[in-house]
């Protein structure tokens, strides 16, 4: 069995009572906090999200925790890699000041029941190929946030839908977290930075940085006055070409996710996207 305590090159909590006490300390020192929540297997794009948090709070959490609540049986929660030394010492070398890797006998203990679920930006795009995932994704937020209790948590804009619907869910409840947006962090080619692209092959890497190009035309198409209906048809032909199979390419209203009108585009908007590339699903979106 995996020691949940190993030693690491910043201060760690690991169950919700150690993350309450450290962040009481800060807070009668009358530091602010910031909070970074991720599954771990850490890349610049998260530690860009650190950095973006120690810009605007004294002291900075990141969450390293693999939750099995938003992944189905047969997606890839016991292959997610788990690298919390190598986590932490990108964390320390980045300045934030703990990580919290809480274990999942804390989180879910035995008896857990309880579910937080939403609609609005929660339905369709991603609740459509994955029904169980904002329900997961929902009350892991809601238990790591009452948890750390920040003044700020950063989400990166490339799971746009969640960030909405985090934004939605700490309005409805009340929970007085201000929830801050992180610009998508790119390789050279494009490609967006996710802990998934480890898994892909030299050839399905080279088609997986083929979907920021096809958002971008998308994306200056609507721009230029095409009609929403025949730019997501041409967005879509051209990714079917390209990839194993897709769940979805779409354009949404950039604040509510909501269905757009046919014709011209006359509101702010986003194009997202999923894809399969091989075995290895990915994800990404550009404002319009």
């Amino acid at each position: 069995m995996t020691d949940p305590r190993p030693a690491l090159p910043l201060d760690a909590a690991f169950d919700p009572g150690e993350i309450a006490n450290a962040v009481s300390a800060w807070r009668k020192a009358g530091l602010s906090v910031g909070f970074v929540p991720t599954m771990g297997a850490l890349h610049a794009g998260h530690i860009a999200l650190v950095t973006q948090a120690l810009s605007v709070c004294d002291r900075v959490v990141a969450s390293v925790f693999v939750n099995p609540a938003q992944f189905a049986p047969g997606e890839d929660f016991s292959a997610y890699p788990r690298t919390l030394e190598s986590d932490a010492g990108k964390l320390a070398a980045a300045g934030c000041h703990l990580v919290y890797a809480p274990t999942g006998a804390a989180m879910y203990p035995d008896g857990f029941a309880s579910t937080v679920s939403l609609k609005g930006p929660a339905e369709a795009l991603e609740s459509a190929a994955r029904p169980h995932f904002f329900a997961g994704v929902a009350t892991v937020v809601t238990k790591l946030l009452n948890q750390v209790r920040p003044d700020a948590a950063i989400f990166g804009e490339k799971d746009y839908q969640q960030l909405l619907v985090i934004r939605r869910l700490v309005a409805d409840l009340d929970l007085g977290v201000k929830i801050v947006a992180g610009e998508t962090v790119r390789e050279p080619d494009g490609l967006a930075l996710s802990s998934r692209n480890a898994y892909l092959s030299a050839d399905d890497r080279q088609r997986a940085a083929k979907l920021n190009v096809i958002l971008k035309d998308f994306a200056d198409a609507l721009s230029d006055g095409a009609a929403v209906e025949a730019a997501q048809a041409a967005a879509l032909s051209q990714a079917q070409a390209v990839f194993d199979s897709v769940d979805y390419i779409e354009a949404r209203n950039a604040q509510t996710l909501a269905a757009l009108e046919q014709g011209p585009l006359h509101q702010p908007a986003r194009v997202l996207a999923a894809v399969r590339v091989g075995k290895t699903r990915l994800i990404d979106n550009r404002a319009v």
